[in-house]
């Protein structure tokens, strides 16, 4: 028989005083409730109960088991009342992972999502490589790249679409490209997880997806020194909008081939379980979304 429905059982004879009392409290017949306290003074040999035809008494090793018994129910079910407040209130800690890139778009959402619920701390790790989320027990990741790992639950947040630039100072020494093929001619900055590899993917003026294999001097998994490289006019650069946004406003980059539209890609939200996902982890997935749709507007 189950120990733990067992343990239930013994103390409610006890408390109620008899097996007939503890089966009409336990919605279960008196048999059944002799049958758990036999189980368990078999599995201890020795009695728990002195029963006589008007009551029972706890014998001395009944006593001593029925002490740790009710400490035992106590604490199951303070387990059970703290994992269900974790998940219907934001509390504990959030392990996030993000990309290095993503973190000025993280930020004010980690700020406001630590504002808004007091009873959470939150564990923020910044890396190119996904991690093993189970592994190492991080709870969320945001990601502008898929994972590969199928069994990973992948909720895309918001779409975006990166935006081929370049510094002025490329083209005080360059020609400006007029066509896709003329980025075979030119020194093109590449992100290394970049989905496609060295295969740049736009959709043309004619609404045809077009394709074009580039080279240069850097690639890298950061898009900061890519940012960098390009600023110092190192070379083209298919950039996230989020990462060059502001140099673009400040003229520090400019566009190039802006009739030709980059690929999209999403934001993603990824975390290792559909089922029971913690208030945590809900909570800050849709102060994201909030956020994004705010963006947008």
């Amino acid at each position: 028989m189950d120990r733990l429905t067992s343990l239930t059982v013994f103390t409610k004879v006890v408390d109620c005083g008899g097996f007939s009392a503890a089966a009409r409290r336990l919605t279960m017949s008196t048999s059944m409730v002799c049958s758990h306290v036999q189980a368990l003074e078999e599995h201890l040999g020795a009695r728990l109960l002195n029963r006589t035809t008007r009551k029972i008494n706890l014998t001395e090793v009944g006593k001593a088991y029925y002490e740790r018994c009710i400490r035992i129910l106590a604490d199951l079910d303070e387990a059970d009342q703290a994992a269900s407040a974790l998940q219907t209130k934001p509390k504990g800690t959030l392990r996030l992972f993000t990309n290095a890139h993503m973190a000025r778009v993280i930020a004010p959402v980690v700020s406001q999502f630590l504002k808004a619920h007091p009873e959470v701390s939150m564990d923020v790790s910044v890396g190119e490589h996904m991690p093993n989320m189970i592994e190492e027990g991080i709870d969320l990741a945001i990601r502008t790249t898929p994972p590969r790992d199928s069994s990973l639950i992948v909720r895309r947040l918001a779409g975006w679409r990166p935006v081929l630039c370049a510094s002025p100072g490329y083209f005080e020494h360059n020609p400006k490209p007029q066509r896709l093929a003329d980025l075979a001619q030119h020194n093109c900055l590449q992100y290394a997880f970049y989905p496609y590899g060295n295969e740049w993917r736009f959709t043309g003026p004619n609404s045809k997806p077009v394709r074009i294999t580039v080279k240069g001097s850097l690639i890298s998994a950061s898009a900061e020194i890519l940012r960098q490289a390009a600023l110092d006019g190192h070379g083209l650069f298919l950039a996230p909008t989020f990462v060059v946004g502001e140099d673009l406003d400040a003229g520090r980059l400019v566009h190039v081939l802006d009739r030709y539209q980059p690929g999209e890609f999403s934001i993603n939200a990824i975390y290792p379980h559909r089922r029971y996902v913690s208030a945590k982890v809900r909570g800050f997935i849709d102060l994201l979304v909030e956020q994004s749709a705010n963006a947008r507007k």
